[in-house]
């Protein structure tokens, strides 16, 4: 003990107020790493349950019908333009309507049927999700549960369609939606609106 009360009186005042100070940041670090184990993290927890529950498809009532969204209430459309179990939407297309990723396990719920959900593999290798044929997508101007600013959108050359739980395009006005629809933000491309995907 009489060794280290000589060596603290030897030390600089700089280094004895340096011992505390190095032990809070210590301390501090410490706990903030064990705040960010996954087992304490909001963030880490939400993407790790995220990716282990999958990707989930059900239905929301609208005043055009029930239609698709995802397991936050997301709406999600379909392309006129696109095939059976392909896309046509990529680039600027897939940035003003990011297609819906298929993680882990496909789930159907509500009014959704899970015969009818499948994936397809994009030029880029990432899995997307279809139903009853149909690439599925999100649309940038919708920012809240059950919007449906996209309804009827000629983006790109072709309409995009709610989705019914059958599987068929919902043609009709989503009069909830409308009132606060903003103009589309991304420009038409040139090309014919009813190319490709004419099944209903």
């Amino acid at each position: 003990m009489k060794m280290i009360h000589s060596l603290l009186a030897r030390m600089p005042v700089s280094v004895k107020l340096g011992i505390p100070l190095a032990s809070a940041l210590l301390a501090t670090a410490c706990s903030s790493a064990a705040a960010s184990s996954p087992n304490s993290a909001p963030a880490a927890g939400n993407s790790a349950s995220a990716s282990t529950t999958g990707t989930v498809i059900t239905t929301h009532a609208g005043s055009a019908g029930a239609f698709l969204t995802d397991g936050s209430g997301r709406t999600v459309y379909l392309w006129a333009k696109d095939g059976m179990n392909m896309s046509a939407c990529s680039g600027a297309c897939a940035a003003a309507w990011p297609p819906v990723p298929a993680t882990s396990k496909l789930t159907a719920s509500g009014g959704a049927k899970a015969s009818d959900l499948g994936t397809i593999t994009r030029s880029g290798g990432t899995k997307q999700v279809t139903y009853d044929g149909h690439p599925l997508y999100y649309f940038v101007g919708d920012s809240a549960a059950g919007q449906t600013n996209g309804q009827a959108s000629d983006n790109f050359g072709a309409k995009w369609w709610l989705v019914a739980s059958s599987g068929a395009k919902i043609t009709a006005a989503d009069t909830a939606a409308a009132a606060n629809a903003p103009a589309p933000s991304t420009p038409s491309t040139p090309g014919s609106s009813n190319a490709g995907g004419g099944w209903s």
